[in-house]
Order: C-alpha cells, then sequence, then structure tokens
C-alpha cells in the first residue's frame, strides 16, 4: 500500500510540474521567444524506387544526401504558459552522390537547396532550471535550387535539368530551454526528426531521362540562444 501511495503521489507530481512556477518565469502565456540557433542537417537521401530509367541503370544504384550545417531562427509564441506555437526560418544545401550501382562518389544532384517550412504545437514541462518540451507538426519541403551533378552531365547521360518535389510530411520534436537570467536570456537544445520524401527527376532536354523516389527523413539538430518577451 505504501508503495502504491508514493507512485500515485509521483504520477500526481509529474502531472502538475508543467503548472509549477518558477518566478517570474513560469509566467509565459502572450510571450514571444526567438532562437537563433546553430542546425545540423543530417539528410539520409536513400532510392526508395526508380519510376523511370532511360540510360539503364543498374538496379543496385543507390545514393547519399550529405550533411550540412545552417543557422536557422526559431520565432514560438506561447498560447500558455506550457503550451506554444513554433515555426523555424532558415534554408539548407545538399549534393546527392551515388553510393552503389555506380562509382562511389559520383555527384547525381549539387547545391540543391531547401526550406523546410514547419511548424510545431510544443508541450513544455518545468523541471527547475531546465524547461523540457515536445511537439509536432507539419512539414512542407520546398526545393528552391538544385542543378545537375557533375556525373550527369558530360555524356552517355547528358542530363540538362535536375529537379526534386516539394512534398509534405511531418516533424516531431523534443528539446529544452534553460534560463540564464531573468530578462528572458536563455540557452537551447532541440532536435527534430522529419518523416518526409521527395522525387528526383532528371531531363535530356525535354526528355524524363531518370525519376527516382528517395526518402529523406533527416534529423535535424540545434543549439543557440533564446530571448524571452
Amino acid at each position: 500500500m505504501k508503495t502504491l501511495v508514493m507512485l500515485g503521489a509521483a504520477g500526481l507530481a509529474l502531472v502538475a510540474t508543467p503548472a509549477m512556477a518558477q518566478g517570474d518565469d513560469a509566467d509565459r502565456a502572450g510571450d514571444i521567444q526567438i532562437k537563433v540557433l546553430a542546425t545540423a542537417v543530417l539528410p539520409d537521401g536513400k532510392i526508395t524506387d526508380i519510376n523511370v530509367n532511360l540510360p539503364g541503370l543498374p538496379a543496385t544504384t543507390q545514393t547519399k544526401a550529405n550533411d550540412n550545417v545552417t543557422p536557422t531562427i526559431a520565432i514560438e509564441y506561447f498560447v500558455t504558459d506550457n503550451f506554444s506555437i513554433e515555426t523555424i526560418a532558415g534554408m539548407t544545401q545538399h549534393d546527392v552522390d551515388a553510393t552503389a550501382g555506380l562509382p562511389a562518389g559520383a555527384e547525381l544532384v549539387s547545391d540543391a537547396k531547401l526550406i523546410p517550412a514547419t511548424v510545431t504545437a510544443k508541450l513544455h514541462f518545468d523541471l527547475g532550471g531546465v524547461k523540457p518540451y515536445v511537439g509536432a507538426g507539419p512539414a512542407y519541403f520546398l526545393w528552391v535550387g538544385d542543378d545537375p551533378g557533375a556525373a550527369t552531365v558530360p555524356a552517355p547521360l547528358g542530363v540538362t535539368e535536375t529537379n526534386l518535389s516539394n512534398e509534405f510530411g511531418v516533424a516531431l520534436q523534443a528539446g529544452f530551454d534553460v534560463p540564464v537570467n531573468d530578462k528572458g536570456l536563455g540557452l537551447s537544445v532541440d532536435v527534430k526528426r522529419y518523416f518526409i520524401d521527395t522525387t528526383a527527376r532528371w531531363y535530356v532536354g525535354n526528355t524524363l531521362a531518370i525519376e527516382t523516389d528517395h526518402k529523406l527523413d533527416p534529423w535535424v539538430i540545434s543549439a543557440g540562444l533564446a530571448y524571452r518577451f
């Protein structure tokens, strides 16, 4: 019986934790928080299907998108003390290289520029000096530029244009904020996992020569400064 009472008390404490006051810092409803972050974008890029293959690329052809580090800004609005809505602004750039079926490292897509438009709903918890959170929301991957990779331009491929399809997906999120002072300044660490694909198309003139589906599913890991007001 004593054990059950202790477990029940612990459960009530966990449920009550988000509402626990920590001075002025717990009174966050209506606040806006801006974060300036260094962000590592770690995509997959694996081919899941080959839909069009006029050059007859090997069926074992496989690819990988390179990792990148880029600055991002997050803007967050606290609807209540413990519930917020956040969006991010930033752009990341990637190359896609062959890992199997073609010479390893052969560049297939060059300088693909991506805007990962994301909105997440976040639930915050209070653990004293550390304020963890979890979140989830929709994402839209908008490709604003991409070039044929160096390996696709020469004969026999002779690719003249490459494009990657814009796609909707989902982002899951977890992280924590650490207040530095009572003026709203803090540190922030954030991890997102996206579940989203893209279709890559290579053209020779007006002819679609290659079309492949790719799993991106990137991990996006950020750390930086936060300011709430």
